[in-house]
């Protein structure tokens, strides 16, 4: 990897009165405050503390209608089904829901589709799945606002559906009971951002409210739905949702938890098998850490082990699930690794200097995986990727999509699916990320389609990729007490972690493992650790390093680190 240039550098812009606001509202070191204002943080506003000073839960639209069914399928005692997504978000969003409603009382058991071999969403196949379970009532979690077809036939059958989703919906929704979905149309509540995991949290809180006014629990006997924030914060900081004030406080809350030792013993479990220590943990512990190992049971077997492993009260048999999890990552591991090799020769044939977009298929990478190798791909070249693999169905191949700043992914899938209308079988997600199904004799038209929607959107500037920096620090600001500060604090996506610029001489650099350096600097008379990950090459020895700041605790002692991410030279 050879050195950024200066000029792709560029300091995150920030308002100093705002500084000065925060500083004195909140008590903030000035850098801190100075973090948070380049970050778009206005005021104290935009810095909650506690639980009650959430949005409420009615501001959702749908909630009323959604909770009332659920209080009266309670009181019946109703076989409810919670159908999940195969994903992290959906795991702790479906574990939220089972843990909150059997403490309601209520009856209660779930489903989610195979990735490998039914797909997503509520489609017919799944509600099948679900009536053999003797379903009444159906809850989506983290899906369901784009399955017509799936509601249609529930309805059908005299089912009750309510759905719960974050994804962006559709000219048409689905016609079920209630649709709880911040962003669908007419939905008031002033975060856009919550994850599935959060919106289930939001109907939980309000079918305790109306089991309370019913006088079916007392203010003594009611469930303390905090004890679930822990898979609140681990469900959206694993789907990247972005973290507004009302995502922050949620993920604070569930770490300040687990960093007291209340947590599942799921959660509990799988810190053991990650070697990470929760009294000392951060979001990027969940987002890297755990978030995978949960991940991976849906990307290479069954989300059903990461729902149990989630669910379970038994921390032995969280155990076991835990470990389990960590085998199904490791393949992960090495299934990504080839295919991403796989990536790179194909793209070493095809000149993409000239093109705004890259999209591969290959019949022999896995489905699972697939969107790891669009987000490597993107991260390397700058540009919106799509990659494809074979699904369940001969005509038709699944793709994963990651987009950069400035190309909204689904809105583009959206404009694809109307010029071209028989390209595209189904499409979801988000500005960042999305999947599409498209027809296998379709996919050399489509990389014609999401080229041209790219050169839409972008221009050749938005594919120069811009590092933003925080501050250039100097040697007396580069502490231990800082990164402690930092490590604090709530990071994640749309509020990355602080980094920072300086300049240092190389007195050492040696090599850990096969591809990472650790490295002694110094600034001044002061001298620091560094490790850069995935970089051996040779540095020179007077440069710039873009880094961030930990607190490394090696046998009990804490220690300054730097992580670099890029050098320049000086």
């Amino acid at each position: 990897m050879s050195a950024i240039q200066l000029s792709q550098l560029k300091q995150r812009p920030f308002d100093t009165v705002r500084i000065e606001n925060l500083a004195s509202q909140k008590g903030l070191s000035p850098l801190i405050a100075q973090l948070y204002a380049q970050r778009g943080v206005k005021g104290k506003e935009d810095l909650i503390d506690h639980l009650k000073d959430l949005p409420h839960w009615s501001l959702l639209k749908g909630i009323n209608e959604a909770s009332h069914s659920l209080v009266n399928a309670i009181q019946q005692q109703q076989q409810i089904i919670i159908v999940a997504d195969y994903d992290a978000d959906g795991a702790t969003a479906c574990a939220v829901a089972i843990r909150a409603l059997r403490s309601f009382g209520a009856k209660v058991d779930y489903v989610v589709p195979n990735r490998l071999t039914m797909g997503y969403g509520l489609t017919p196949e799944v509600v099948d799945l679900a009536r053999e379970k003797n379903a009444e009532m159906l809850i989506t979690v983290d899906n369901g606002i784009a399955s017509l077809s799936g509601v249609d036939y529930a309805n059908q059958l005299g089912l009750t559906v309510i759905i719960t989703d974050h994804h962006l919906p559709g000219d048409t929704l689905p016609n079920a009971t209630a649709i709880v979905n911040p962003n669908q149309p007419l939905c008031t509540f002033p975060s856009k951002a919550l994850a599935g995991v959060g919106v289930i949290f939001y109907v939980m809180l309000a079918v305790r409210h109306e089991l309370k006014a019913a006088g079916l629990v007392n203010e003594q006997q009611q469930p303390n739905l905090a004890q679930l924030l822990d898979l609140v914060a681990l469900g959206s900081i694993a789907d990247l949702a972005p973290l507004d004030p009302t995502n922050r406080l949620l993920i604070h809350e569930g770490l300040k938890r687990i960093r007291q030792g209340t947590m599942q013993p799921g959660i509990r479990a799988l810190f053991q098998v990650a070697n990470k220590n929760p009294q000392r943990v951060q979001s990027s512990d969940l987002g890297f850490a755990l978030g995978p190992r949960v991940n991976a049971a849906g990307r290479m077997d069954d989300m059903t082990i990461g729902i149990e492993c989630l669910i379970t009260q038994r921390p032995d048999y969280a155990l076991l699930l835990a470990e389990q999890l960590n085998n199904f990552n490791q393949d992960r591991k090495q299934v990504e690794e080839e295919m991403q090799q796989t990536a790179f020769d194909q793209l070493e044939l095809i000149d993409i200097k000239d093109q705004y977009t890259i999209t591969l298929y290959n019949n022999e990478w896995h489905p699972g995986v697939v969107g790891l190798v669009a987000s490597r791909l993107k991260e390397k070249h700058h540009r919106p990727v799509f990659a494809f693999a074979n699904s369940t169905e001969e005509h038709t191949i699944r793709g994963s999509g990651r987009s950069i700043s400035g190309f909204h992914l689904r809105d583009a899938l959206d404009i694809i699916s109307k010029r071209y209308p028989n390209m595209i079988e189904r499409f979801g997600g988000h500005a960042a990320a999305a999947g599409v199904s498209i027809f296998k004799d379709q996919f050399a038209q489509f990389c014609v389609a999401f080229e041209e929607s790219a050169r839409l959107m972008l221009n050749e500037d938005s594919l120069t990729q811009t590092i933003f920096y925080d501050a250039e620090l100097k040697a007396e600001q580069i502490t231990l007490a800082l990164a402690q500060d930092c490590e604090e604090k709530v990071w994640g996506q749309g509020f990355p972690p602080p980094l920072f610029l300086g300049e240092f001489d190389l007195l050492e650099q040696r090599p850990v493992g096969e591809k990472h350096s650790k490295l002694v600097l110094s600034m001044g008379n002061v001298r620091y650790q560094g490790i850069y990950f995935n970089y051996s090459d040779p540095l020179p020895s007077h440069l710039k390093l873009l880094f961030r700041i930990s607190n490394n605790d090696w046998n009990g002692r804490s220690q300054l680190q730097l992580e670099i991410s890029h050098w320049c030279h000086v």
